[in-house]
């Protein structure tokens, strides 16, 4: 086989693998939390993305069968309000090469709101960071995976 057809078929077989750079709704669909024990819905609004609580390991409070609340957000009039089909994830925007970022991301753990910042490492995994004061290296990274 000469150079040219070898050039051809390289270039032929780079084409037809799957590629995910560079679409700003790869991240669109649910997400598996790292811990497992939630699942996050991220859809897009307009240019910004969003994620939606819609699936809990335990969704009830142990012993009362109640949904849990968030019970741990520093405003007392919202401990109340049910966790399932919280909106999480916030007006997070695509900064190219599978970045998302200026973001916010509400933990009902703690009842804190970090800055966020999202990176699809491959179709099925991203790297999700929440940190505070703006400062991405004062922060945690979780993997987090997709439901199929």
């Amino acid at each position: 086989m000469n150079a040219s057809r070898l050039t051809l078929l390289f270039l032929l077989v780079c084409l037809s693998l799957p590629s995910f750079a560079d679409d700003p709704d790869a991240l669109v669909g649910r997400w598996l939390s790292s811990k497992k024990r939630n699942q996050v819905q991220i859809y897009r609004q307009g240019n910004k993305y969003f994620g939606k609580l819609v699936w809990m390991l335990e969704p009830t409070e142990p012993g009362t069968g109640k949904p849990k609340v968030d019970k741990a957000n520093p405003d007392e009039k919202l401990r109340s309000r049910p966790l399932m089909h919280m909106v999480l994830v916030t007006n997070l925007t695509y900064k190219g090469n599978n970045v998302w970022g200026d973001g916010e991301i509400y933990n009902p753990e703690d009842g804190k709101t970090y800055n966020c910042e999202v990176t699809l490492k491959d179709p099925n995994s991203i790297d999700l960071r929440g940190y505070v004061m703006g400062l991405s290296f004062l922060g945690k990274s979780k993997i987090w995976t997709r439901v199929k």
